[in-house]
C-alpha cells in the first residue's frame, strides 16, 4: 500500500516551517500541526463505521514533512483501528504483525491452540479433583472413627488395670498389650488400604496435571520465543539512514509490550522510508478519557516515556531538534527562590515554578542544592517534602538531622497541613466544596504521569473549595489529606474528580505559560502540650494568577 501524503490546507501553506523539529516529550504544537490535526479530525468524522471505537478513545498523530519545496503531512493511529493495522489514510505500522501469512499469526494460532487444549482438560480435572476430595473425606472419616474406637478400647483397658489386683494384672497384662498391638496393626492396614485407593483415584488427575504442565511450559517457551522474534522485526530508521532493532534500543532491558506501535515511531519511520524531511509533529487524543488515565478529546499530548523514549532518541538522531524546554533557563530560576523564614532549625522557602525540588538526572539546579549553599552549616537531607517541578510555593527545609526526623514523623502522622491555590480551566460555582477520593498509582508506561486505579492504587484524598471565578477560570483552595505524586493535578483533571484541569497542566490538561498551582500555606501541629503550632504563608502570591499565563 502506497504511503498517503496529504496536502496541507490552502490557508496555512504559506506559514513558515519551524527551524527545529519538535521535541516530542514536551512541546506546544506548531500551527502546521494544528491545521493537519483538523484535517485528520474532519476525516474521522466522515468514517461513521468507526464512531463507537473513536468514542471510546484513541491516540492519533500528524507529521508535517517536506519533499523539496512540496510540503504535506502524514497521519497515524496507535495500535489498531477497526481491528486492523493498516488503513489508506494512515501510514503503515513499522512492522505489520497482522499481515496475512505472517509467522506471528501462525505461531500465535499455535499458542492459542495450546490454550484451547488446556481449557478442554480443565473440566475433567475438576471432576477428578472432586472425586479425589470425596474419597479423601471418606478416608478421613473412617480413620477418625477407628481412632475413636481405639481410644475407647484403651480407656477400657486403663480402667481394668485400675480395678485388678497386682496378681490378676500380672496375668491379664500380656493379653491387654496384645489387644493394643492388634488394634494398632489393624489401623495401619486400614490406613494403607485407603492410601492405595486414594493413589489409584488420583492417578488420572496426576496424568492430566502432567499434561497441563507440559503444555504450559511449551506455551511459555513459544510465547517468549515469539516475543523475541517479534521484537527483532521492529527495526527503526533515523535521519542518517541508520537502522536499529527494539532489543538493541532497549538493551539491557526487555522492550515493553506494544513498543513501536505508537504514532510517533510510525510517522518518522514512514517519512524516512519515503525520503521525506520531518518538519514538526504532534499527537492528539480523540474520544472519551479512559477510566484510569486523564485524556481529553482534541488535546495534544507528548510521546510516552517507557515505550517511546528509547526509540525516539534513536529516530531523532540526524535531525535538528528543539532543546528540551524543561531544561531551559533553570539557572535563572534560582534568583526567584526566596527564603521567607529561617531560624537555627528550620527554613521555609518559596519555590518558583520550573525549579526541581531535589537533583534530577541532569545538571539542572534544585532547591536542595541551593539550600546546601545557602546554609552550609546544615546537616541531614535538608528537603523534608517535595513540590512538583511545575508547582510553585512553600517548602520546609530542615537545617538539623533532629528537625528533619521530627518533621518527617509529623508528615507521616498527617500533622502537617498544606493549602494550595489553583486556577482551573473552567468556572465553577463559588463556595462549592467537597472531597475527591480517587486512589492513584504511577503510569508505568509513561512516568511521571499518574493514573487512577481503585484496585491497585494508593489512597488519595483531597478537600477543595471554590474561592471565586475570574476571566472564565475558577480559583480553588486545595487541601491534600494524603500526599501522592501529582495528586492535586489528577484529582482536578480526572473525569471522576473535578473534570476541570489546572491551567497550564501539560500532563493532564494543556500547556500554558506555567502550571497555575501554588503551595500557599503550611501549618504544623505542635508536639508539646500548651504550645502553639507553626504556620507559614506565602502572601506574596496568594493566587498564582498572571494574565499572560492564561491562554
Amino acid at each position: 500500500m502506497a504511503i498517503a501524503l496529504h496536502p496541507l490546507p490552502a490557508g496555512v501553506r504559506e506559514i513558515p516551517a519551524p527551524e527545529l523539529f519538535t521535541y516530542p516529550f514536551c512541546y506546544e504544537p506548531h500551527a502546521l500541526c494544528i491545521a493537519a490535526t483538523r484535517e485528520v479530525q474532519h476525516y474521522l468524522r466522515q468514517r461513521t463505521e468507526w464512531s463507537d471505537e473513536l468514542r471510546r478513545g484513541k491516540m492519533f498523530g500528524v507529521l508535517v514533512v517536506a519533499r523539496g519545496r512540496e510540503r504535506g503531512f502524514l497521519a497515524a493511529f496507535s495500535g489498531t483501528l477497526d481491528g486492523k493495522t493498516r488503513h489508506e489514510f494512515f501510514v503503515p505500522p513499522v512492522f505489520d504483525l497482522m499481515a496475512p501469512g505472517c509467522y506471528f499469526q501462525e505461531e500465535e494460532a499455535a499458542i492459542s491452540l495450546i490454550n484451547h487444549k488446556i481449557a478442554a482438560l480443565l473440566p475433567h480435572m475438576a471432576e477428578h479433583e472432586q472425586d479425589v476430595a470425596l474419597l479423601r473425606r471418606q478416608m478421613e472419616e473412617e480413620l477418625a472413627d477407628r481412632r475413636r474406637l481405639m481410644q475407647e478400647s484403651k480407656a477400657e483397658r486403663d480402667a481394668l488395670r485400675q480395678r485388678l489386683s497386682q496378681e490378676a494384672l500380672a496375668v491379664q497384662e500380656p493379653l491387654l498389650v496384645r489387644q493394643s498391638q492388634h488394634e494398632k496393626a489393624e489401623y495401619r492396614r486400614l490406613k494403607h488400604a485407603w492410601e492405595q485407593r486414594l493413589l489409584a483415584c488420583e492417578a488420572p488427575l496426576r496424568e492430566e496435571q502432567g499434561k497441563v504442565r507440559l503444555m504450559q511450559r511449551e506455551r511459555h517457551e513459544r510465547s517468549l520465543a515469539l516475543q523475541r522474534w517479534l521484537f527483532g522485526q521492529f527495526r527503526f530508521l533515523n535521519a542518517r539512514g541508520e537502522e536499529r532493532s527494539l532489543p538493541e534500543l532497549f538493551a539491557p532491558a526487555v522492550p515493553p509490550a506494544g513498543a513501536g506501535e505508537c504514532c510517533a515511531p510510525r510517522l518518522l519511520q514512514a517519512a524516512y522510508a519515503e525520503g521525506l524531511r520531518p518538519l514538526c509533529m504532534a499527537e492528539f487524543w480523540v474520544g472519551a478519557s479512559p477510566a484510569d488515565e486523564v485524556r481529553h478529546d482534541g488535546r495534544f499530548y507528548p510521546a510516552c516515556n517507557r515505550k517511546c523514549r528509547p526509540i525516539l532518541r534513536h529516530m531523532l538522531e540526524g535531525l535538528s531538534v528543539e532543546p528540551n524546554p524543561l531544561l531551559a533557563g533553570r539557572a535563572e530560576l534560582l534568583s526567584r527562590l526566596h527564603v521567607i523564614y529561617s531560624d537555627e532549625e528550620t527554613a521555609v522557602v518559596s519555590k518558583p515554578a520550573g525549579l526541581l525540588s531535589v537533583p534530577g538526572k541532569d545538571d539542572s539546579p534544585s532547591v536542595q542544592e541551593a539550600m546546601r549553599l545557602r546554609f552550609p552549616q546544615a546537616t541531614g537531607p535538608l528537603v523534608v517534602h517535595r513540590l512538583d517541578m511545575d508547582t510553585s510555593g512553600l517548602m520546609l527545609i530542615a537545617l538539623t538531622e533532629e528537625r528533619y526526623r521530627l518533621l518527617q514523623g509529623l508528615f507521616i502522622e498527617r500533622r502537617v497541613h498544606k493549602t494550595y491555590h489553583a486556577v482551573l480551566e473552567r468556572e465553577m460555582p463559588v463556595g462549592e466544596e467537597g472531597d475527591i477520593d480517587l486512589p492513584l498509582r504511577p503510569d508505568f508506561d509513561d512516568r511521571p504521569r499518574q493514573v487512577a486505579d481503585r484496585e491497585h492504587g494508593k489512597p488519595a484524598l483531597t478537600h477543595y473549595r471554590v474561592l471565586g471565578n475570574r476571566g472564565g477560570h475558577a480559583l480553588l483552595e486545595l487541601c491534600p489529606v494524603t500526599g501522592r505524586t501529582h495528586q492535586l493535578r489528577v484529582h482536578c483533571a480526572h473525569r471522576l474528580g473535578l473534570d476541570n484541569p489546572i491551567v497550564g497542566d501539560r500532563l493532564y490538561g494543556k500547556p500554558a505559560g506555567r502550571l497555575m498551582l501554588h503551595a500557599y500555606g503550611i501549618e504544623i501541629e505542635t508536639t508539646k502540650p500548651g504550645q502553639r503550632g507553626e504556620a507559614y504563608y506565602d502572601r506574596s502570591s496568594i493566587i498564582p494568577y498572571d494574565e499572560e499565563d492564561i491562554p
